[in-house]
Parts: C-alpha cells; structure tokens; sequence
C-alpha cells in the first residue's frame, strides 16, 4: 500500500521538502449518473475482497480571482455494490491526494467510498493557496460533497445530501472543521494538529485577559504575539518547491510577453501562493509584526470563525509538543463545540508537525470508530444523547525515556467543559524576581523549541544555549510536597518592568534535578505587552500546555529569555525587570489508565521535514556537547574552597592544530594582585576565557574557590570580569548601563555598591550621557566599573589599562592594591610591565603557551645572586668587550649579560663585593651597583631563554637595547 498508515495521518505534512510532489493522473471523467433513492434497509457493509483501483479525474471548480480556470486532481476509490457513506479525505499543506493514499484504502475496506484530491495550489491541481480560503479551498471541498451526491454508490440522508465524513490532518484538518461549519451535510469529522485561530497561531501570544477555566485554555490579550518565522519560512520553501505549475494547473506557455514576465516574477517569489497572502506575509517576515489585513485574513480562513456553526460530532487530536499548533488551538476548538452542544472527544497525542506519535495504532483506531459511529453507522436518536464512541478526554503521560510510548489515561470530561470542574494545585516560587536585556539587533538568540528535534528521537539538554547569560531569568519554585499529574498549561502572575513601551518574553518549563536542568516539553509560550516605560505591568502568562509528571520533592524552573531563535526577535535593545511572582497554578487531574499500548515508528514525511533543522541544530552543537560532557563531570574540591583561584593543567588546541595554551598551571591567593605577562600569541586572553567559562578546556580544570568552571557556572556570579574589552549599549547612559548589568543578575540594587564603582570610572556628569558620547578611556574606565560591580571575590581584567591616560593609570593603581587589601582577589592580563611592576604583588609570565616563570613580584626583581654594574656613557666598546669576556672568566661568575651600554648584569655566586672587585679588575670602569631588576628585565630574561634555551649573550650584543630585543622576541 506504499506509505505506511502512520506516515500519512498525525505526522501532518507541512515543510515542502518532502511534500512538493506533482502527480498527474489521468483526466477522466466522473461518471455521474442521477441521484437514487435511499434503500429502505442499509445493507451490511463488507470489506472489499479485492483491492480496488481509485478512479482520477480533473474537477473543475471556482476560478481564482483573475478569472483563471481551475480543476482538483481528484482519486475516488468507488463501491461495487450498494450505496456507501463517503469520505472526504483531505492531505497536509505542501502535500497531494498521494499523501493520504494508505488511509484511502484503509477507509475503503471499511466501506465507504473515498474521495480524495491535492487542494488548490498543490500537486497537479491548478489555482493559488489561499490557505483555506471559505471562498476558494472549502468551496472546492462543498463541491466534492455535490460530486459525491450524484454517485450511484453514495448514499444519501436527502437528494443532495450524501452521509459523509471529512477527516484530514493540519491544513486538511482545519478544512474538515471549516467544511463542517459551512455546510451541514457534514455527518462527522476526525480533525487532527490543526487550528482554530491562524492568526493566533502565527503570532502566538500567551499573555492572558484572565486565568483559563479549560485545561490548556488561552484568552490572550489584544496584542498580537511575536512572528513564528521558521515555521512561516517553512511554509513559504514548501510553496516555492511546488511553484513549477501554473495557477490554472496548465504546464507552460498559456500566457506570453509582459504578462508572462509579470507570472514569473511573482511565482518566483511567492511560489503557488495567492500573491496578496504572500506580500503580508513578507511584510511580517521584514517587519516582525501582523498587519490588520494579515491579521482579517489568516481569521477569515480559520475555523474559529464558523465553529458556532458546526453540528457534525468532531474527534480532535492534537500534539502536545506541536510548536506549530498547540494544545491551546484544540482547546478552543473543543470549547466551541461544547458551547454549541455538538458531540465530541479529545486526544492529546505525543505526535504532530514535530515528531511521530508512539500511539498512531490508537489515534487511527479511534478516528476510524468515530467516522463508523456517526456516518457508517449513524446513530438513529439524536446525536446529542448518543454515548461517544471514546473516551471523552484521552491524554498521555510522559514515557521514561524519549522514543518510548506514552501511558495513555482517559476522562469522563474534558476539564473545564461539559460540566467538568478544572481541578488546579498552587506551587509556591522560591524565586520571585529577576532581570534580563534585550539585545541590539536580537541576537545572539535563545535555543530552545527547535522544531523537528523529537522526530528523530533526540533529546538534548539545551540549557546553556536558552539561558543565555543576561538575556535570560529563572525563576524556581519550592520542591512539590506530592506527586501530581499536570494536564495543561500551567499559568503563573507576575509584574513586567521596562525602559522600552514593547516588550517580548519567551517562557519555557524546565525540571530541575540536583545539578542538571533538562526541558520538560521543547515549546515556549511567547509574551509580548505594551507598556508604559518604567511602569510595572502586572500580567497573567500562560506557559506551553503539555502533560507533565511531578513527583513529590521536583523543582521546576521557569525560563524567561528575551529573545527565541525560532520567532522574529525585536532590533530594539531594552532592559527588563519580573517581580512579583509568587506561584505557579497546576492544573492537574487523575485519569484512569489504558491498558496497552502500541508503539509507532518514526514518519517518513516528518522525518525529512525536520531533517535540516535538525542537521544546524546537529552540528552546532554536537562538538560543544562533547566537549562539555567532561566539564560538567569535574568534581568540586573543598580543599580549595578558601582559594579564589586555581588553574591546573589548562590544555586549549585550536581546529588548526594551534596548541594556544599548554600545561598551564599557577593560582590566585586571597589579598594577591597577580598579573599575567607575555607577548602577543602567548595565550593570556585564551587562559583568562577558559577561567571565565567562554570557551572550554580540552584538558585540565579551573576552579574558583573550590568550584569547578564551565559555561554558566552558579560560581561565576562571584566573579566581575572585563575580557577583551567592554560592550554598552549605546543608546543608555553609563549609569543606566551599569543599573541595566547590574538588574541583570537578578540581585538587589543595594548590594551593588554603585557609588564605589562610579568612583573607579570617574566619569564625573558624563556618567549620564549616552555611552555612544564616550572616548575609547572612557568606556575602558566604565567598563572596570562594571566589572567592580557587587564587589566580587575574585575581579578578573584584561589589558585594563587600554585607552587611559597616564594621569589615569597612575590612579588606577592604588584602586588595584586597596582592592585586593580587602582580602579579595585581582587578576591582571597586561603588556605594560612597568604598570604591572608598581601595581600586582605576584606575576605568571607565559610564552608559546607555557608558564615560564611565576612567583611575587619583589622576589624576581630581587635577586641575592644578580648584581648591576653601572658603566660610564661614551665608553669604548673595545674595552666593554674585553671586560665581559674577561668577568666571564672569573671564579663563581654563571652569567653576564649586556643589557645597554652602560648597564651589565651579573649572575654569580659570590658576594656583590666580591663581583665589583672581580669586574674592576676586569677593566670595566664601574661608577654604580645595585642588586634590583626591573621586571621588563626579568620578563625579557625568561621569554629569550624560553625562546632560544642554551643560548646566551654574546659580547658583541652589548648595543642592542631593551626595546630591540623585545621586538625581537615578539617578532619569534
């Protein structure tokens, strides 16, 4: 039967990869023979004996809006004997009649005749997509229920009204409510992932006018919610993919000239889409925003407009991890149909756009009983008091592992309608507050619902790319006190603060279980308010509905995050402060457990239109999950808890081959200055990002007291950092700025110390300009401020002296010194050594990777077997030379070295006296000793000896200076 059955039902088709097909049957015609009278007695209906092959035509329907003609790629699997009910079989969007061929046959087995087409726009029938159009796609599915009534093998309630059924997934879903809301010759639909508002569920918002009364109920406020762009994208590809053929489903040359470049053009752009759709949904895409003509269209072709009009018993199904069209959009559906009376039952299924359903033997099972209840064996009493032929509610429960099938549970009710109270449970926050920023331009952007990542069965924890450090809030609620069994969309109250009148948020759910942090279901529930700058707007927010378990002693975390790498994020930075929070309200319930349960296997049709996505996801972050399995293993070390700290055994190799930092190992001590030496490439910015958790080891740990380091790290909070220079934005002021960082960790104002951080920067009444005003010092200076910020433990600078003055470094210094006296600790990456001389207590100078030396800084500049020979100017070089081979050869002398002219070093072990007599004697004309080095010495002495082991100065070197051997070592 080629496509299994469950490839082609829940897995709705809807990325046109692997759904642009263009099939074209033959164009025969429909015999349509008089309508006939319907048989005093329904005659049992048998299963075919034989397979039956389905009849093709072309049907002509309306035409599109230029006056184009139109025909459907029509395929009717006939009866051989008798009158039948029928089954309109509708496909996915991006899909044709071929989508749903297993299911044809199956249906027809079952005894009814089955119709089904590619809709307008798809595969070889002609037209535009207008996406469901009441005037274009569901008129064309009304005249199908007029073919089906002039069938010798249909059977009819009244002339012209055949006993049918509608039954479709997604696009062919919502067909099937809209068809039954328009026309009531409709006996019974089987509606799956589809929706009930298309405006809403493009620009989803979860900010709420009042608490839900309905398991995963929404009534959002009258702001449109974010842009879901990939999904959007998604859908445009699919229609490009598919664009081969003309609107009147004629192939080529049917126009010519200026009329044919104009059809190119916009087929070129816009794909089989109706060309008005297409440019508001551009709009959207450049804009981020619905237009009110996007936003009357997309719910003029949704259900929700003539669900009041339904009368045909409805089975919904719906996925509980769809990111296209959740639970929200089912439970407004169903509450229609409550609301009018009208027959019907739910199915929450593990299935939908974004994987396979483990229970698609079920879903199908009981999509045919419902079709076989209401139009094959249509009940006699009125619909309304007949007993549904499922359960009224049917839901599953999270499987152990990902893959595996679900525990099905069923309700009398559905909760919240048809008289069932919806029960809820309080759990109290242990974080009420927060802060976050919205990022210029929107980027980088949080991952978190990455659409297709469960149709191949993958699930990876994707906490450190959602919660990125400060665009991001958790806010973690006290552990349960009983199991539980949420059935909803937990919703939660809290006030929103802002500088910008837009703001945006994305929440998502997360279980919180000792160290680990894991998604509790890949959706996030988008907020965007209007609001009044810097008002606090209190609001109700619904978090993605789903089916959680909750056992006694979980914590749950929910992220808020200001951007969503899958929806259009805002270009506009702005700074965003959540109080108020005080718990989350569970609904819950307690089902009566199904015994057995199938497993399905993956879908084809989803599996390759999730199949790029999760290709990006793959490789960004496959080699990062590697990476990080050994970091999120270190141990912490108590031995180590009173040390800021200790770096051991750092390993940093590049994709090139390039070993950035080998073997590094040194630490910083309580009440210490240290600072990192060396020249350009010898790995001090590489080593200060691995301290700060930028970038991972491939060897080797860092811990800050007593905690190892990684991404995100709880410990990093005690440290303030100024790695490669310092980012503002610059539409705030420096003070706002330093507010904004500081409202960003979520801690109290008062524990900030600002009026000591604003002293460092010493920006006097610029502090409130805007930081786009600021020199080069300037932001350096405000940038170490941010970094002294909440006074932390251990500060980390580097090159912090970039772009200030001297007047100003020199004031730096004693800040440093007095920083560090107060028993916390300073890290210091610098190239000024005589700053670093005057400034740190203690050095670690590396070269080509490697630690070379390291200690305080008054023990190598002072050196009881170094002395320094002070020579005349103007001295004859002749006599220089002379004198230091003739010191060379002196008892007890190790090493002399010619540092300039008048300036020789001895390295001896004899006494300072003992070496002045030695070099007298020698023939040079010493005027002046002393025993202390500047530590440019010192640091030049270790990197030419680490640069070129063994090899010493030679006599003839003496007139090289400080400078040109530096530029020497540099240039290696």
């Amino acid at each position: 039967m080629g496509m299994s059955v469950r490839a082609s039902f829940l897995a709705a088709l809807v990325v046109g990869s692997s759904l642009a097909m263009s099939v074209a049957p033959p164009a025969t015609a429909l015999a349509a023979p008089p309508p006939a009278a319907r048989p005093a007695v329904q005659p049992a209906l048998q299963p075919a004996a034989d397979p039956v092959t389905p009849q093709a035509s072309m049907v002509p329907v309306g035409a599109e809006p230029d006056g184009t003609p139109v025909r459907l790629d029509v395929s009717i699997w006939p009866q051989t004997s008798g009158r039948h009910p029928v089954v309109l079989l509708a496909h996915g969007f991006g899909g044709t009649k071929d989508s749903v061929t297993s299911q044809a046959n199956d249906l027809h087995d079952r005894g009814y005749v089955v119709i089904a087409w590619s809709a307008r726009g798809h595969g070889a029938s002609g037209g535009r997509i207008h996406l469901n159009d009441p005037a274009y796609e569901i008129a064309d599915a009304r005249r199908l229920l007029d073919l089906a009534a002039t069938r010798p093998d249909v059977e009819l309630d009244a002339p012209g009204d055949p006993r049918a059924g509608v039954m479709g997934a997604s696009y062919g879903g919502a067909l099937g409510l809209m068809l039954a809301g328009a026309d009531r010759r409709v006996d019974g639909v089987v509606s799956a992932v589809t929706w009930n508002d298309l405006a809403d569920a493009f620009f989803p918002q979860a900010a709420l006018t009042r608490a839900p009364t309905t398991a995963a109920g929404r009534s959002p406020i009258d702001v449109a919610g974010p842009f879901k762009q990939v999904w959007a994208t998604n859908f445009f590809l699919s229609a490009l993919r598919g664009s081969g053929r003309s609107a009147g489903g004629q192939d080529g040359g049917a126009q010519a000239g200026a009329a044919q470049s104009a059809a190119d053009a916009s087929a070129a752009r816009c794909g089989r889409f109706d060309p008005t759709i297409c440019r508001l949904f551009v709009q959207a895409s450049e804009t981020g925003a619905a237009s009110p003509q996007l936003t009357a269209i997309l719910r003029a072709h949704s259900p929700k407009a003539t669900m009041s009009a339904v009368t045909a018993p409805t089975l919904l199904v719906q996925g509980v991890g769809d990111s296209l069209f959740g639970l929200d959009q089912a439970d407004a559906n169903a509450s229609a149909l409550a609301a009018s009376g009208t027959p019907y039952a739910v199915r929450w299924s593990d299935g939908g756009h974004d994987a396979a359903s483990t229970h698609e033997t079920e879903e199908l099972d009981a999509s045919y009983t419902w079709l076989d209840h209401y139009v094959r064996d249509k009940p006699s009493a009125s619909r309304s008091e007949s007993a549904l032929p499922t359960a009224a509610f049917t839901y599953g429960t999270p499987a152990g592992r990902p893959g595996q099938p679900t525990t099905l549970h069923t309700l009398t009710a559905y909760p919240g309608l048809s008289g069932a109270p919806l029960q809820t449970r309080q759990l109290p926050l242990a974080t009420t507050s927060g802060a976050l920023l919205h990022p210029p331009g929107g980027q980088p952007a949080s991952l978190i619902a990455v659409p297709g990542l469960a149709a191949l069965g993958i699930s990876l924890s994707t906490y450190q790319i959602a919660a990125l450090p400060g665009q991001s809030t958790a806010l973690d609620t006290e552990p349960s006190a009983a199991a539980a069994t949420v059935v909803g969309s937990p919703t939660m109250r809290l006030t929103v603060t802002s500088d910008s009148p837009d703001v945006t948020l994305f929440a998502s759910v997360w279980r919180v279980t000792g160290g680990s942090v894991t998604l509790t279901n890949p959706l996030v529930a988008p907020v965007r308010l209007t609001v009044t700058p810097g008002r606090p707007t209190p609001v109700t927010i619904s978090l993605p509905g789903a089916t959680y378990d909750m056992p006694a002693g979980t914590r749950w975390r929910v992220l808020l995050t200001s951007t969503e790498s899958t929806y259009s994020n805002s270009r506009t930075p702005s700074s965003i402060r959540i109080s108020g929070a005080s718990a989350l309200t569970l609904p819950v319930a307690t089902g009566t457990a199904v015994s057995g349960a199938g497993a399905g296997g993956l879908d084809t049709e989803t599996l390759l239109a999730s199949g790029a996505l999760v290709v990006l996801l793959l490789a960004a972050l496959g080699g990062w999950a590697v990476r990080r399995r050994r970091r999120l293993h270190l141990p912490a070390r108590p031995d180590l808890a009173d040390v800021p700290l200790v770096v051991e055994g750092l390993v940093k190799t590049y994709a090139d081959g390039h070993r950035a930092v080998d073997d590094v190992t040194w630490r910083a001590e309580k009440g210490q200055v240290v600072g990192l030496l060396g020249p350009n490439g010898a790995g001090k910015t590489t080593t200060m990002r691995m301290v700060m958790g930028l970038i991972s080891a491939d060897a080797g740990s860092v811990h800050v007291l007593g905690e190892p380091v990684s991404a995100g790290s709880r410990v990093l909070g005690r440290v303030g950092a100024l790695i490669e220079g310092p980012g503002f934005l610059p539409h705030l002021t420096g003070r706002q700025n330093l507010e904004a960082y500081w409202s960003a960790t979520g801690r109290a104002p008062e524990d900030a110390h600002f009026d000591e951080a604003l002293d460092v920067a010493a920006l006097g009444g610029a502090v409130d300009r805007p930081v786009k005003s600021y020199s080069q010092g300037m932001r350096q200076r405000l940038g170490i401020a941010q970094a002294m910020l909440g006074l932390p433990e251990l500060l980390i600078l580097d090159e912090p002296t970039n772009g200030l003055d001297p007047p100003q470094i020199a004031a730096m210094r004693p800040i440093l010194r007095r920083y560090a006296e107060t028993g916390r600790t300073v890290v210091v990456s610098s190239h000024l050594l005589a700053e670093v001389e005057m400034t740190c207590t203690h050095v670690v100078v590396m070269h080509a990777g490697r630690v070379v030396t390291q200690g305080p800084v008054a023990e190598l500049v002072d050196s009881d077997d170094t002395t320094i020979l002070d020579l005349p100017e103007h001295l004859d070089h002749d006599v220089v030379s002379a004198g230091v081979h003739a010191l060379e050869a002196s008892a007890g002398v190790t090493e002399v070295r010619v540092d300039t002219p008048t300036r020789i070093v001895v390295v001896a072990d004899r006494g300072r006296a003992e070496v002045v007599a030695a070099a007298v004697t020698a023939g040079l004309p010493v005027i002046g000793v002393s025993s202390r080095r500047h530590l440019e010495e010192v640091f030049l002495g270790v990197i030419s000896s680490a640069s070129a082991p063994g090899a010493a100065a030679e006599p003839g070197d003496e007139g090289a200076s400080l400078v040109e051997r530096l530029r020497q070592v540099r240039a290696r």
